[in-house]
């Protein structure tokens, strides 16, 4: 290991595990020298639990393992982020995520808040549901994906040519939706989006006209 780790007086780590699809945390675990040497070993994440003061293997009981795919430490090399893909809920309560109580949400930025649907997405390609009509896009695969969103394309130009406002909101919400679905299959975060407008600077430059020139 590259790394030289800074485990505290107890000679534990902290373990932010953030699933790998959706970027969300998970979880805030603890790991020791040998948990980590574990998951590193087994490929799987493997923490020290500090009320039992033992070893711990995710998903031994529940069968909800995490499957590492990289193991990052901050600045200080004090602290850790483990990316994971998940095969069931992180948390014993059978939420995917152990971060689902609100604490404080900002109203004002409240409507621009996309990540929620988002991640329920990518939880339908991570864990599928029989019956969900999202599992059932990505099980189909990307050329039906696609058809779905020019399906929806061709529905928002209708109900705006036919200036109904309340139509256009219904198709823009469906398109919107599929949208998603398209950018969870082909890996594009929330982040990348906004990162990718955020260059942009000036909303009417004709960007995509000037590459294709």
């Amino acid at each position: 290991m590259s790394v030289e780790l800074k485990f505290d007086e107890k000679g534990l780590i902290p373990a932010i595990v953030q699933d790998h699809y959706t970027r969300e945390v998970l979880t805030l675990a603890y790991m020791n020298a040998e948990s980590l040497a574990i998951s590193v070993a087994e490929g799987r994440t493997c923490f020290y639990s500090r009320s039992r003061q033992c070893l711990w293997r995710k998903g031994e009981t529940s069968g909800n393992i995490q499957r590492i795919v990289s193991i990052t430490a901050d600045c200080d090399a004090d602290a850790l982020v483990v990316d994971v893909i998940k095969s069931g809920p992180a948390c014993h309560t059978g939420a995917e995520s152990c971060f689902f109580q609100p604490v404080y949400l900002s109203e004002e930025l409240k409507p621009f808040c996309y990540e929620g649907l988002y991640k329920l997405i990518a939880g339908r390609k991570s864990d599928p549901k029989e019956g969900s009509y999202t599992s059932y896009l990505f099980d189909k695969g990307i050329e039906k994906i696609l058809k779905k969103v020019g399906e929806e394309s061709t529905e928002v130009i209708i109900a705006g040519t036919k200036r109904d406002r309340e139509e256009t909101i219904f198709e823009l919400a469906d398109l919107t939706y599929h949208l998603m679905v398209l950018m969870v299959e082909a890996g594009i975060s929330i982040q990348d989006l906004t990162a990718e407008l955020e260059k942009r600077h000036v909303i009417d430059h004709k960007v995509k006209q000037e590459r294709m020139q």
